[in-house]
């Protein structure tokens, strides 16, 4: 059996619940009168019948106490099936389209069963429907991870013929269904250095499609949907959800001219299909959905605990994460064993703990026009290899990492010269070059087993524990003329198929090393990437004013120990606000060093080292507490993240302002002087980092404290403690 997905599924520590759990016994329930089931988390009810005709119908998603009510009263259903195929009438966004061997395009299904079963140590709903005349099997799952309120939905499809494949024109992850109403759509796009920007629209009649024919773009597969305005902070009725997949994705909502709304989500078929051969089985990435009545933090919040819980890593989930130094910014391709050990002694003196050397290290690269896919050390900057530098580097007490480029291959290289077959190409057409690259076809097995190697050869001889994992380029040319016409466009699933079986392979093999995932910035950031990659590069725009745009809505979808934030000499305003401002900045993820810091002054070096040791201190909270998003910096001239202990007996404040002078005044961006904290025990007291007072929980929580930084581009990081 072909398995397409794999996700490694384990239970951390206990965070912090807005609800209480449900018990294990009625998180499935099956049903009689109507012959369904309930789908219970600790917010929401999922109910599904199968209906007089035999058809799996959902009938209800949302508030669990409204569930009650449906339950004892008629059931009004939303008409649109729980596997919706091209069939019938065309008043759906089908899941499915498929042609047959007799080019017959529509499916017919029938209900066969329903079960109940363990998957990774969680109940799911399993729901097998057959055609009523072809060899097609649909199984469709619904995997319930209660105490975050979400459920994965996938869709596994067989051929259960003996002689002819099954064209799939079209395969979505799953399809959710909610009532007339109206509603509005909230979701993240953006471009180049500019990622992560917030939308918002209101679903009138008609298709909605967010989609990416590219294998990278600089938004998220992610969504809210709300009733029409709202869609608050903290409190309000709001279903939200996100695909783990990293190729061609895309989100369709498909508003009724009656006012229901279908949500659809998945791999973007367009240019793509895939032929079922006899007795294979296709499974689809998992679309992931959830409900909760605590407004956009809930999503947050939701949406963390289960990524820490269900998606990440699991060797690496908790680990404190390292404080890192890329000599990127200091010598970009000029890297030489004498000028990197010299940036390593200083970083190390900083207080840094892992140090990364960026582009330039590998055969032949001198610039970005030669080099890659020629994965050897660079015998003219390292004539020894890199083996002494490591041990140097090890000797001072950091670790070690490298950057890489897998998916590329610059035509100047000794890869492409021998195997110029092995790019994306079609034939009689130009290979459009972008930064000097071509996309090698990581859909061919040969292309899949070099890499591999080569990859696995430079970790086994190096004592290297950071790799920092980029692609960088758009997609072009998504040709594949050696393979076989009927598999040709499959070249894009089963490239993505092939990158996920390297990563998994490389990360089985060592499972000392720290994976980065990086695309030009944050051109793929998805689930699909985080099961398999501890930290994120949100951005290449390091110009930390641009940074608390971007980093507050990354962090409105992930955790920020996966967000990955240097301290550069790049800005991109006229403000250049000072480097504790940037360390600041910075300290509410991953932190990093990217200058040059050979060249900074005896006071530079001084604080940095204060700033680095104060987020050692704090680090703990940032990587494993719980994230509440105080203030926008979208709706006033401020930011402010605040990061709770599980226990609620410490917390950090990060807090910074922007242009004070905004708009004329001080006070025309903010909406008041005052803060509110969340997350904390009323009935406790707390002491904040510089203030002499004692608090009560209820009183940071109701009434608030006086904004304590003053002055544009200032910050601030204060700590709380629970008094004993």
């Amino acid at each position: 059996m072909k398995k397409f997905f794999l996700v490694v599924v384990f239970l951390s520590s206990f965070c912090f619940s807005f609800c209480q759990t449900v018990s294990s016994g009625n998180i499935i329930e099956k049903t009689t009168a109507p012959d369904g089931w309930f789908i219970r988390t600790n917010s929401s009810v999922y109910q599904i019948i199968v209906n007089g005709n035999g058809e799996v119908v959902p009938v209800y998603y949302g508030n669990a106490a409204q569930a009650i009510i449906e339950k004892k009263s008629p059931l009004r259903t939303y008409g649109i099936s729980e596997v919706p195929v091209r069939g019938g009438f065309a008043n759906k966004t089908p899941v499915m389209e498929v042609v047959f061997p007799d080019n017959v395009r529509d499916i017919e299904l029938k209900f066969e069963n329903g079960e109940i079963i363990n998957v990774d140590g969680y109940p799911t709903l399993k729901i097998t429907q057959n055609d009523k005349v072809y060899p097609l099997q649909i199984i469709s799952y619904l995997k319930v991870i209660p105490q975050c309120d979400i459920i994965e939905k996938w869709i596994e499809v067989i051929n259960n013929g003996k002689k002819s494949p099954i064209r799939i024109e079209n395969l979505q992850s799953a399809s959710l269904s909610l009532p007339a109403d109206s509603y509005q759509l909230n979701y993240v796009s953006g471009y180049w250095g500019h990622e992560y920007q917030p939308q918002s629209t209101l679903l009138t009649p008609g298709l909605k499609t967010l989609q990416v024919k590219d294998f990278k773009s600089y938004g998220i597969p992610w969504f809210i949907v709300g009733k029409e305005n709202t869609i608050r902070d903290t409190s309000g009725p709001l279903w939200f959800g996100s695909l783990q997949y990293s190729g061609n994705w895309r989100l369709d909502f498909d508003k009724s001219s009656e006012g229901g709304l279908q949500i659809v989500g998945g791999i973007n078929f367009w240019d793509s299909w895939w032929n079922l051969r006899p007795s294979e089985h296709f499974i689809t990435p998992k679309f992931i959905f959830g409900y909760t009545e605590k407004g956009t933090e809930g999503v947050a919040c939701d949406l963390h605990r289960y990524e820490k819980e269900v998606v990440m890593p699991k060797n690496t989930v908790e680990r404190l994460r390292s404080v890192i130094y890329n000599s990127w910014y200091a010598t970009t391709f000029h890297v030489n064993e004498k000028d990197q050990l010299a940036l390593a002694k200083i970083a190390k003196s900083l207080g840094v703990e892992m140090f990364v050397i960026d582009d330039g290290w590998f055969k032949g690269r001198v610039n970005d026009a030669g080099g890659l896919g020629d994965w050897t050390v660079d015998r003219n900057k390292f004539p020894n290899g890199l083996n002494p530098l490591i041990k140097k580097i090890n000797d001072l007490g950091l670790d070690f990492g490298l950057w890489v480029e897998p998916e590329m291959v610059n035509p100047n290289s000794d890869l492409y010269r021998a195997h110029p077959d092995w790019v994306l190409n079609f034939p009689n057409r130009k290979r459009h070059e972008q930064r000097n690259q071509l996309v090698l076809n990581l859909a061919r097995q040969d292309v899949y087993d070099y890499l591999y190697k080569s990859l696995s050869n430079l970790l086994r001889e190096h004592n290297i524990t950071y790799l920092k994992w980029d692609m960088n380029r758009a997609l072009s040319e998504p040709g594949w003329p050696s393979a076989p016409p009927e598999i040709q466009r499959e070249v894009r699933i089963r490239y993505v198929q092939n990158l996920y079986k390297l990563i998994d392979g490389l990360r089985k093999e060592f499972p000392r090393v720290w994976f980065e995932n990086c695309s030009s910035g944050g051109g793929r950031v998805d689930m699909g990437m985080l099961s398999r990659t501890d930290v994120f590069w949100p951005s290449d725009n390091t110009d930390p004013v641009d940074r608390l745009f971007i980093q507050y809505s990354y962090l409105g979808v992930f955790p920020a120990n996966t967000m990955s934030c240097w301290v550069t000499d790049e800005v991109a305003h006229d403000e250049h606000p000072s480097l504790a401002y940037k360390f600041d900045v910075a300290m509410s993820g991953v932190l990093g060093v990217g200058y040059d810091v050979t060249k900074w002054t005896n006071e530079e070096k001084a604080l940095a080292t204060e700033k680095i040791g104060k987020y050692k201190q704090i680090r703990p909270l940032i990587d494993n507490g719980i994230l509440y998003r105080l203030v926008s910096p979208y709706k006033e001239n401020r930011c402010a993240l605040q990061f709770v202990s599980k226990d609620r007996k410490q917390a950090v404040l990060c807090l910074y302002n922007l242009n004070e002078n905004m708009k004329g005044s001080t006070n025309d961006t903010r909406i008041s002087n005052i803060i509110q904290l969340r997350g904390l025990d009323e009935e406790a007291s707390y002491k904040i980092e510089g203030d002499d007072e004692i608090y009560k929980g209820s009183y940071l929580m109701k009434i608030g404290i006086q904004w304590p930084v003053s002055g544009s581009y200032k910050s601030k990081i204060l700590s709380l403690n629970m008094m004993n």
